[in-house]
């Protein structure tokens, strides 16, 4: 994907939130607020880590392995988390583009977007209040790559204690204080689309 500027990618990025099928009413709350900030003009890229602007955009990436219903999650060395990989939209750059940047970067592997769950559109947003000392808000569009829990991933070390694999229909409910905050809105939305 080449790199656009201004206004054309600016109506790249509303297309492709506009595009998501909201899950509930939060995520349709979410969309319409995303969509109006991106038409207001103001800056949608992080310039100055970490928190510059207060709000910028972020493409998230979630490994999924439909046949075994399983969903690859980072132990975050930053966040202490279990999270999915990603980062921030770099300025210029498409969100799509950031995904394959970021897969290869944090575990070796090139983005092969999952064909049912976006197929290289976004399958889910939220914005999400960072919180320490530098908070802000992540707009994150979340994508999902497809891939067998026996692939061969090289997590780098500065982002990651560890990955695992863990199911996506988690019994213990995605409790905040061990995942993303969303993880468990995500995975229902996953399983709720993988049950067809």
């Amino acid at each position: 994907m080449t790199m656009a500027t201004g206004a054309e990618l600016r109506a790249v990025i509303s297309g492709l939130v506009a595009g998501v099928r909201p899950l509930d009413d939060r995520e349709a709350t979410d969309q319409a607020t995303i969509l109006a900030w991106i038409a207001s003009g103001q800056p949608v890229f992080r310039t100055v880590p970490p928190a510059t602007p207060p709000r910028h955009l972020v493409s998230y990436f979630a490994l999924v392995d439909s046949p075994n219903r399983m969903v690859l999650l980072g132990d975050h060395v930053k966040s202490g988390l279990w999270l999915p990989s990603g980062g921030h939209v770099e300025d210029g750059e498409d969100p799509r583009a950031t995904v394959d940047r970021e897969a290869f970067e944090e575990l070796g592997i090139r983005a092969s977007f999952h064909d049912r769950l976006g197929a290289g559109r976004p399958f889910f947003l939220t914005i999400t209040p960072t919180v320490g000392e530098n908070s802000h808000e992540d707009v994150s569009l979340w994508f999902v790559l497809a891939c067998d829990r026996d692939a061969a991933l090289d997590p780098d070390p500065r982002e990651y204690r560890g990955v695992r694999w863990f199911p996506l229909d988690d019994g213990d409910g995605w409790p905040a204080r061990r995942f993303d905050p969303e993880m468990g809105r995500f995975a229902g939305k996953v399983t709720a689309a993988l049950d067809g």
